[in-house]
């Protein structure tokens, strides 16, 4: 999808409704933004808590380097 949009004084760009529809944008949530290749790159942030991570390796024991690496990589 293409969307076009304006930058504003202070450098305020909104982001159209279909597009925050799509990736359940609301307001007050944080995004996170990469410069890459000449462009500029958002994403929802997304806040991960200990009780949603509650059982995701299942009785295996995990390092917590190795989760924080993972979850930095995605």
């Amino acid at each position: 999808m293409s969307v076009t949009t304006v930058v504003e004084k202070k450098g305020r760009v909104v982001i159209p409704s279909r597009v925050r529809k799509q990736l359940g944008i609301k307001a007050g949530m944080e995004l996170e933004i990469n410069v890459k290749g000449g462009g500029i790159f958002m994403r929802p942030k997304r806040k991960v808590s200990a009780k949603d991570l509650l059982g995701i390796a299942g009785k295996e024991r995990v390092d917590l380097d190795e989760v924080e690496d993972s979850l930095a990589s995605g």
